[in-house]
């Protein structure tokens, strides 16, 4: 019942919270981080008991829920999903630290946010569709009001921008889940799985274009992306870093979970679509992000970009395609995650996030200073850190299936490079303005938000068998699925 516990951590989280006076906010943080504390120790323990080699689902649990419905209460993880809960963990726990800067409303602030985990957490372990469905729709309301009522600037517009967006994928999304239904009358993502070479071609078109609305709007894919860069500059931090680093994998995730198991020759049949999809989101993301002037806004728009290595990945239909897309949704959880926080401690110091009015701060805030380097060098793809692995296995592994829009992407990689170290060079070089002479380094509550992050970036670049041997059995047997017939 590992799987149950871990869901049962933020809910417990948010029981215990609701019976809190409001005044008491110290113990209100105290138990909303023991929950997420917790989470991310059980998740510890699953990556302790699971094994590598094995190829299906591990530690799974079902229970008949709505019988009328053939629905099951149906948990498991396997190498594609355990990644996703491990960085889920690890960010709800580090954000919920962050969030003890919130100061208004504390009470409401920990219910939503307790909440928002358990939807994220419950997607990555459902392999009920219905289920899914289910935990993919609470996600929606406690990001809706933690954006609308605790972000800056027009935070109410961005918030149901961001709210019809996702709501108009997932209404798409629904209506393929009711077409598998009535054809199979099963919701069971294993057993839809063995199925799904049965399904007649033009069923799998249809349907694979109904869940990739869903899908590309979460990632978010070209043109469905406009809604990501408002709700990142207006989201408060902690809320931004769970934004980036978990919300947007939850697309990628459809794909493999869903779409590429389900629909394996929709799959083969829009691989250049994915393909020329993925390298608009890396060239556009990357431009886009170069004429920004917001540090924050830059940031959004490198998730455009970043994002786009997951669906070239995944167009290849290859082990290194694949591995390489589902590392680099990790390996951007960490590094965008880290970025967002940094960007966070410079704007509760400042109070802006103009690049044009910083200069000089290498000078006076000296780790703060070596905390953005490291992880915009992280995020342009150094040797060494963990980007850099991800993108290239998703680049060798396209490279010989779709040639072309794999050299066109690389054009995003040389933008990219040019607009972190020109924020590098904005933020902390050249002459200082004297209103920023009196401000103090980084304290010990980001540092302990930060260093985490920074460790695992160092490690997956070192060692990315540390991520890679998890996931690269599950990958072998989807890839070996999908091609099949």
């Amino acid at each position: 019942m590992i799987l149950s516990s871990l869901l049962a951590c933020p809910l417990l989280g948010i029981l215990i919270v609701l019976c809190l006076p409001r005044r008491a906010e110290r113990a209100i943080r105290a138990v909303a981080t023991g929950a997420t504390g917790i989470a991310l120790a059980l998740s510890l323990t699953l990556l302790g008991a699971f094994e590598p080699h094995a190829v299906g689902v591990q530690f799974e649990e079902t229970r008949l829920w709505i019988p009328q419905f053939n629905v099951f209460y149906h948990l498991g993880v396997d190498g594609l999903s355990l990644p996703m809960v491990l960085l889920t963990a690890l960010l709800g726990f580090l954000a919920c630290i962050a969030s003890w800067s919130v100061t208004a409303r504390v009470k409401e602030y920990f219910v939503l946010y307790l909440l928002l985990e358990l939807g994220m957490l419950g997607t990555f372990l459902s392999l009920d569709l219905f289920l899914f469905y289910v935990f993919w729709e609470v996600m929606l309301v406690p990001m809706y009001f933690l954006i609308g009522i605790w972000g800056g600037g027009r935070r109410e517009y961005s918030a149901f921008k961001f709210f019809v967006y996702t709501l108009a994928g997932s209404l798409a999304m629904l209506l393929g889940i009711l077409a598998l239904y009535f054809r199979t009358h099963t919701l069971d993502l294993v057993q839809l799985a063995v199925l799904g070479h049965t399904f007649d071609l033009r069923f799998q078109q249809i349907l694979f274009v109904a869940f990739f609305l869903g899908f590309a709007i979460k990632v978010p894919v070209f043109p469905f992306h406009t809604w990501l860069p408002d709700a990142h500059v207006d989201a408060p931090t902690p809320i931004s870093v769970l934004l980036a680093g978990v919300l947007l994998k939850m697309g990628g995730y459809g794909f493999f979970r869903i779409s590429y198991p389900v629909f394996p020759d929709g799959a083969q049949y829009f691989g250049l679509a994915m393909a020329i999809l993925g390298t608009i989101n890396i060239v556009y993301g990357a431009f886009v992000a170069m004429a920004q002037t917001d540090f924050k806004r830059l940031v959004a728009y490198s998730s455009v970009s970043h994002m786009g290595f997951v669906l070239l990945g995944l167009s290849s239909l290859t082990p290194e395609g694949l591995n390489g897309a589902s590392l680099q949704m990790v390996s951007h959880g960490l590094i965008t995650g880290g970025m967002f926080l940094l960007v966070g401690v410079l704007y509760d110091r400042t109070h802006t996030r103009q690049l044009d009015a910083f200069g000089g701060l290498g000078a006076t805030l000296p780790v703060y200073a070596a905390f953005l380097t490291f992880f915009s060098l992280a995020s342009l793809g150094l040797p060494g850190l963990s980007g850099f692995v991800s993108e290239f296995l998703a680049l060798v592994g396209t490279f010989g299936v779709h040639g072309i829009p794999t050299v066109i992407a690389l054009i995003g990689i040389v933008a990219t490079a040019a607009y972190m170290l020109t924020a590098i060079q904005r933020v902390l070089l050249g002459p200082m303005p004297e209103q920023w002479k009196a401000l103090t380094d980084m304290n010990r509550r980001e540092l302990v938000t930060l260093v985490p992050l920074l460790l695992l970036i160092l490690l997956v670049g070192v060692y990315p068998l540390t991520v890679l041997r998890l996931q690269d059995h599950s990958i072998q047997a989807l890839i070996h699925h999908v091609l099949a017939r």
